[in-house]
């Protein structure tokens, strides 16, 4: 008789019924006698304390969190599972509704955090944008703006806005929703550079704006890795061909996973490649080098409907791993969101061009020879005159860990430090101006402070201020930079943000230069990581979740 009424949640001690909108519940009796603030026990027979609305709302705060952390759906406060297991913790404690949680709660947290964050970005004397387009399960179209800046001298990376993008992906529409979002933010003036992979509307788009772009170096070497994997295709495609027979036949993974047991190997399944992410192909011949003998054996064994490899396509792979192994490790080194990644970009790149030409008088089957050519050949034009960058010159020159030791042509230093000393200069000028507003009223400030020691110490202040008056900015600025490249290099391994902390009284102008460009990234990765999270939400099962919820989502998920 119940069910043409719209069911919620029995908020009775120990109950996981539904009950009606009507104040009796078909599964217990309350006593009259209970009061409103408290929660009725019908096995004891008694009032229970509710929680206080502070304790209240501070776990339904932490319950959003995980829900926004974890990925989890809404409907898990609904859950039997789940309202038992929140019972067992805290019998006070009441399970919001899954309409109250995702209208009311997780809203209510998102502004809480934009709104922290923005005071954060506010602050921030300079920031680095990365952005990209996905497209769901569901044929929705969003677009992603991380920003990146530093904070106390440690590096931040945050989301900055997530949204539904269903106008054609024109460098018009894209440079207008941009201007938008750093517009909201405040950051409109502050983009120092914005990091992209090297699609034409996007790059378009930020000339458009005026603001200095940089391309992802992970795209970059993805493109060029990719396209020099063409010369082996044949062979890889045997591997590719062999890892979907072992996936598709349960029969031959397990016969595979016998035969890893018998020769005393580690149990390693394949895996398969991805057709956008050039590192997935050498993992996959990476994996499918290690579990050689077990994959032939089982072959053989089996008798299956593949060609094996031969014995110059397996020396073929295991060199070609050797070549791309370096690369892996770049890629990997690069995408780290927390710390200084642009300084090393020269360095890198320099040091896989120098690594790849070795491999040429090494390499000996002839399809790995034209991978390495195509390699070789690529890197000539991708990374021709990068010491001339402003962007990589400057970041790597400001880098203690670096500075002078990454270029090798003399022309590019004196460039980049000649627009490191300027800049400087400009700062240096600017805080002298300010500085010199006021000086009377200082002066005044200081005699009330010290009455006594005034006519004692008045020849020294005189002299000393009148020394400060006489200092030339030009000369602080070149002093300055003279004097940092005179100190030793920081160890390679150390945070060079945890050097500037210690300098910043030493060198306040180059501090000032240092926050604009360390706080650059060396690619996009930071906004494919967000959609890659994305994916994770929006599901078959799930495709029907609001933009607005999802925005909120990946907004919490990206910056608790």
């Amino acid at each position: 008789m119940w069910s043409y009424i719209t069911p919620k949640w029995c908020n009775y001690i120990n109950s996981n019924c539904f009950f009606s909108c009507h104040n009796v519940c078909p599964h217990s009796y309350i006593p009259a006698w209970i009061p409103p603030s408290c929660i009725y026990n019908p096995q004891l027979n008694q009032a229970i304390p509710a929680e206080t609305p502070a304790r209240q709302n501070a776990i339904d705060e932490e319950l959003a969190k995980m829900v926004a952390r974890d990925f989890q759906p809404f409907s898990i406060v609904e859950d039997v599972g789940f309202r038992s297991y929140s019972h067992a913790l805290n019998p006070m404690y009441v399970v919001p509704s899954r309409k109250t949680l995702s209208q009311k709660i997780i809203p209510g947290l998102y502004d809480a955090a934009r709104a922290s964050l923005q005071e954060r970005v506010k602050r921030a004397s300079a920031v680095c944008l990365t952005t990209d387009c996905w497209t769901s399960c569901a044929t929705t179209s969003f677009m992603f703006v991380t920003c990146h800046f530093i904070e106390n001298y440690s590096m931040v990376s945050s989301l900055l806005d997530c949204f539904e993008f269903s106008d054609r992906h024109t460098s018009e529409n894209l440079a207008e929703e941009l201007l938008r979002v750093a517009r909201e933010w405040g950051v409109e003036h502050k983009v120092v550079c914005c990091v992209t992979d090297n699609a034409a509307n996007i790059t378009r788009a930020i000339q458009l704006l005026k603001w200095t772009h940089h391309p992802c170096l992970a795209h970059t070497i993805n493109l060029f890795v990719r396209n020099a994997l063409r010369a082996m295709k044949p062979t890889v495609d045997k591997v590719k061909a062999i890892v979907e027979f072992f996936h598709r036949s349960t029969a031959a993974t397990q016969k595979l996973k016998s035969t890893q047991r018998q020769v005393s190997m580690v149990e390693l399944k394949l895996k398969q490649e991805c057709v956008t992410r050039w590192n997935s192909t050498f993992h996959m011949i990476q994996r499918m080098l290690e579990s050689k003998d077990a994959v032939i054996a089982t072959l053989s064994v089996i008798n299956a409907p593949v060609v094996p490899l031969s014995q110059e396509e397996w020396e073929a792979l295991q060199e070609a791993c050797s070549v791309l192994e370096p690369f892996n490790q770049v890629t990997v080194e690069i995408n780290a969101e927390r710390y200084v990644t642009a300084s090393k970009m020269l360095i890198l790149c320099r040091g896989l061009q120098r690594v790849t030409a070795e491999h040429q008088s090494r390499v000996t089957t002839e399809s790995v020879k034209e991978l390495v050519n195509s390699l070789c050949s690529s890197m000539d034009k991708k990374f021709h005159r990068m010491e001339y960058n402003t962007i990589l010159s400057e970041t790597t020159i400001l880098d203690p860990r670096f500075k002078k030791v990454a270029f090798n042509d003399n022309r590019a230093v004196d460039e980049a430090l000649q627009r490191i000393t300027t800049a400087a200069l400009r700062y240096g000028q600017s805080s002298h101006l300010q500085g010199g507003h006021g000086g009377e009223e200082a002066a005044a400030a200081r005699e009330l402070e010290e009455p006594q020691a005034s006519a004692v110490w008045r020849f020294f202040e005189e002299r000393a201020s009148g020394d400060t008056a006489t200092r030339n900015p030009t000369a602080d600025a070149i002093l300055e930079v003279r004097s940092y490249l005179e100190e030793p290099l920081f160890q390679r391994s150390a945070d060079p943000l945890s050097w500037w902390e210690t300098r910043t009284l030493i060198y306040p102008h180059l501090s000032h230069v240092m926050e604009r460009r360390l706080c650059i990234v060396a690619t996009s990765v930071p906004s494919e990581r967000i959609f890659s999270k994305t994916g994770q939400i929006i599901t078959e099962r799930r495709n029907r979740i609001s933009p607005a919820k999802l925005r909120h989502l990946v907004f919490l998920n990206a910056n608790l």
